[in-house]
């Protein structure tokens, strides 16, 4: 039976369809533009807001996982990502396929960031927060009614070799990388928990696999020494042979900027992710399965 990736060619995607071949040869990669990975794949041109493009490219799939993004921009995720999702569900309902979710933690109480498990409280204080919590919604509803058979894995912020539109990537490692000073938001010193690319990709493929993790919600694999920016800098001033330095924009100035830079007006809202530890547990799929995020060091190690 065929799996889907619906959003192929983003930091996921093209993970996602590497892990996969492990377990199946029959893949589909969906996105506006796909682009194959092992040069044998179902390519399909779509558009995840029309309904009939999501149906088409999900007929005759066993397994969907919805890796997709979107601009980030918050009246985009409001307009855009409640159609996406409605999309998918009514397509994976037709068709009796499985849905994969690959979610982040924007829906969690921030009054929890110290330490988010699987069971935080969802409580957004942020638009783009009460946009992730209305969609998995949607999922867990179709689910507690026995509709739709999902599960919905989430990741910390990324980091991994060319990610793209990583802050950790273009804000220090991609910075250094070209011999620049590295530059953070708010407090270089606060801990931060980040994801690995590919042991994110590596674990989204492995859960789809097995029986027993439906229905449920699942932290992937993240690192349990939580950095921070600071941390992560001095581990890559060694392997680049750099000095350990940070430029730090306070508070303040971000809010100045912001004015005058749309990126740093979408951060605004999730200033509470960096100005404060932000812990991202995921020692029940390690309890589960045995899945071990890899070394901090080394992951950043591959990033150079």
């Amino acid at each position: 039976m065929i799996h889907t990736i619906l959003g192929s060619t983003g930091n996921i995607g093209t993970h996602l369809a590497r892990d996969l071949r492990k377990y199946t040869s029959a893949i589909r990669l969906v996105s506006r533009n796909p682009t194959s990975i092992h040069g044998d794949e179902a390519l399909m041109e779509a558009d995840l807001l029309v309904p009939a493009q999501v149906e088409a490219a999900v007929k005759g799939s066993d397994t969907v996982y919805l890796v997709a993004g979107i601009t980030y921009k918050s009246r985009l995720w409001q307009e855009q990502w409640p159609v996406i999702m409605q999309n998918t569900i009514n397509a994976c309902q037709k068709h009796e396929a499985k849905l994969v979710f690959f979610d982040n933690m924007y829906c969690y109480d921030p009054e929890y960031i110290g330490h988010l498990t699987e069971d935080t409280p969802v409580n957004p204080k942020s638009k783009k927060g009460k946009v992730r919590a209305d969609i998995a919604q949607m999922i867990l509803n179709e689910v507690a009614a026995g509709t739709l058979q999902a599960m919905i894995v989430r990741a910390a912020d990324f980091y991994g070799p060319d990610a793209q539109l990583s802050f950790l990537h273009e804000s220090v490692v991609k910075r250094m990388k070209a011999e620049k000073t590295a530059q953070w938001l708010y407090n270089k010193d606060k801990k931060h928990s980040f994801t690995f690319i590919p042991d994110a990709a590596f674990a989204t493929a492995f859960l789809a696999q097995q029986q027993d993790a439906w229905n449920q919600v699942w932290h992937l694999p993240t690192s349990d020494r939580y950095p921070s920016a600071q941390e992560c800098v001095n581990i890559l001033s060694k392997e680049l042979d750099m000095p350990p330095k940070v430029q730090v924009l306070p508070g303040f100035m971000v809010s100045i900027l912001a004015l005058f830079i749309p990126l740093l007006k979408e951060i605004k809202e999730l200033r509470y992710q960096l100005d404060q530890d932000y812990r991202f547990d995921s020692g029940k799929i390690e309890k589960a399965y045995g899945l071990k995020a890899t070394d901090l060091e080394e992951g950043l190690k591959r990033c150079v």
